[in-house]
């Protein structure tokens, strides 16, 4: 019986160390080497095959230098207001949303920042249990430790799903605007991050009024957000206050 006991305790013991040290050296390969898939895109791809479909798999990985530099303060004001001052966590977003969600309501409202959307495109798949979560937490910790914001934001920019078998601002220039990512426009960064709720329901191709609202809403928002530093560059603080930006872009 205590054969049985230690010989469980060694294979917990090895496999703990497996998962600690795999997906530590997963983050720091991907500090340095472009994401080219996603466990979302494979899992897209086996939807599309199963519904008698073809896989659709349009991504292009770009440098943020080939982005333009309108869709990041897009996304912040979109998802993320309070991307360059949390530390992967929005614990006033999430107290708010629990408050809304308590009242009820068929809308749940989410608190989930850029790094934990990028840890979850990442490293995770589609879900919402209490098990895909707490790797959520797990490897949202991780890419905040050992990665920059800038690196961040590239990574999400480049892996976010953006319409149907779409994956990435520089495949939704070309594929909506014919264009390149880094040409995209101030209103055309605001109409992608108007449809990432939801990319596969709301497009930025063939945009209703309702998505047309959105935009304009986060063309406003993005008065308030600051341009995103280059690599290197630290938000300057006199431009926070209480956690808003003072300074309009």
């Amino acid at each position: 019986m205590n054969y049985i006991i230690k010989k469980i305790r060694h294979i917990i013991r090895w496999t703990l160390a497996a998962f600690f040290g795999s997906t530590i050296l997963a983050v720091v390969a991907y500090r340095f080497v472009p994401v080219y898939a996603t466990p979302l895109m494979f899992i897209r791809s086996v939807e599309h095959l199963n519904e008698g479909g073809s896989i659709l798999w349009h991504h292009h990985w770009v440098p943020m230098s080939s982005i333009s530099p309108h869709m990041p303060v897009a996304v912040m004001a979109s998802e993320d207001q309070r991307f360059l001052l949390h530390h992967g966590f929005d614990y006033d977003a999430i107290e708010k949303a629990a408050k809304r969600n308590m009242k009820g309501g068929k809308r749940k409202l989410g608190a989930s920042t850029i790094s934990q959307q990028t840890a979850k495109n990442v490293f995770l798949w589609p879900g919402r249990s209490w098990v895909r979560k707490g790797f959520e937490v797990y490897f949202t910790a991780l890419i905040e430790l050992m990665w920059s914001k800038q690196r961040i934001m590239e990574v999400y920019l480049n892996s976010i799903e953006m319409g149907n078998g779409i994956y990435g601002v520089d495949a939704v220039a070309e594929y909506h605007f014919d264009k390149k990512a880094k040409d995209l426009s101030r209103a055309e960064c605001a109409l992608i991050a108007a449809t990432l709720p939801n990319p596969r329901v709301y497009s930025s191709k063939n945009p209703g009024s309702y998505m047309r609202k959105r935009q304009s809403k986060i063309e406003h928002e993005m008065k308030f957000i600051p341009s995103f530093p280059k690599e290197g560059e630290d938000i300057n603080p006199n431009t926070v206050a209480g956690g808003v930006y003072k300074n309009k872009q």
